[in-house]
């Protein structure tokens, strides 16, 4: 079992206190390109179990997924309103395909499908994300098997390495560092605002 980092009660708490906005699970992933940044907002839907790492799911036919296979890094902002917090998290991402060789991530993809609701998952059987709509594509939807994952749809994973937590409440601002060390030990360490 991994030691939780010590930013995760923080993160927790701001997730707990902000519950009611259901915008609060929001944040927006950014991912680089061979010239630019990229950015878009993912649905938070939870860590792996006694780990670190934050749960998202994909497409696998987004740009995305390509972005990630050149250069896997990754960077989240989650600002949460209720208790004006900001956290800035960056590390590595992973996705985990329909192809993946590991069973026990294939396991975490499937649960990862289970969770959805039948909406999202519908989502995985529209047509080519990010190309011209065309309307013999949009009546042809691939069938959905509540059960079994369709080929699109992707498990993202993201590890975290650097961690800033910012509250805005209050003067002067509170803000926190934390850094992921090579003995696998979270560095904690305030900061100025």
């Amino acid at each position: 079992m991994t030691e939780l980092a010590p930013w995760r009660s923080a993160l927790s708490r701001a997730l707990h206190r902000n519950r009611s906005l259901v915008y609060a699970r929001y944040a927006q992933l950014a991912t680089v390109q061979a010239n630019r940044p990229a950015n878009r907002t993912v649905v938070f839907r939870g860590f792996l179990e006694d780990s670190n790492t934050l749960k998202f799911v994909t497409d696998r036919r987004s740009k995305k997924i390509e972005q990630i296979a050149k250069n896997p890094w990754g960077a989240l902002c989650w600002y949460f309103p209720k208790t004006r917090e900001q956290f800035r998290i960056s590390g590595e991402l992973m996705v985990v395909s329909a192809t993946e060789e590991d069973s026990d991530l294939l396991h975490l993809r499937e649960v990862a499908w289970l969770a959805l609701s039948e909406g999202a998952r519908s989502q995985f059987a529209w047509p080519h994300p990010g190309q011209p709509k065309s309307e013999s594509e949009a009546s042809s939807q691939e069938a959905i098997d509540r059960t079994t994952p369709l080929e699109a749809f992707c498990l993202l994973l993201l590890a975290p390495q650097e961690v800033d937590h910012l509250e805005l409440k209050g003067q002067p601002h509170q803000r926190c560092g934390y850094t992921l060390e090579a003995n696998d030990t979270w560095k904690q360490q305030v900061l100025n605002p």
